[in-house]
């Protein structure tokens, strides 16, 4: 694979996180921003006016991705085959009697 198409893969995969990690955070924070419109108004006319902008940004970006990829662990992750469960279940029965 050339560079140009593991940065373009990447950069897919990061998109998709920061998507995810986008709607995670609007959904648990929609009932509090409804309620405080004008606080969030005023929170980020502050933010505007930071020297530090830049670095606040990239560290919004970092915690969006973070949110995302535990969005997508919690919602893509397939679980265990429930025979595969009821084979062990069996198997550590199967190992208490044989240890009695």
């Amino acid at each position: 694979m050339t560079r140009a198409a593991e940065r373009h893969e990447g950069l897919d995969e990061r998109a998709v996180l920061l998507a995810a990690g986008l709607a995670e955070l609007a959904v648990s924070t929609v009932g509090s921003v409804v309620g405080s419109t004008l606080g969030v108004v005023r929170g980020l006319r502050g933010l505007l006016r930071r020297s530090d902008a830049v670095e606040l940004a990239a560290d919004a970006e970092h915690e969006l991705a973070a949110r995302g990829r535990l969005m997508l662990d919690r919602y893509t992750a397939l679980p265990p085959a429930h025979l595969e469960t009821l084979a062990r279940h069996a198997l550590a029965r199967q190992a208490a009697a044989d240890d009695v």
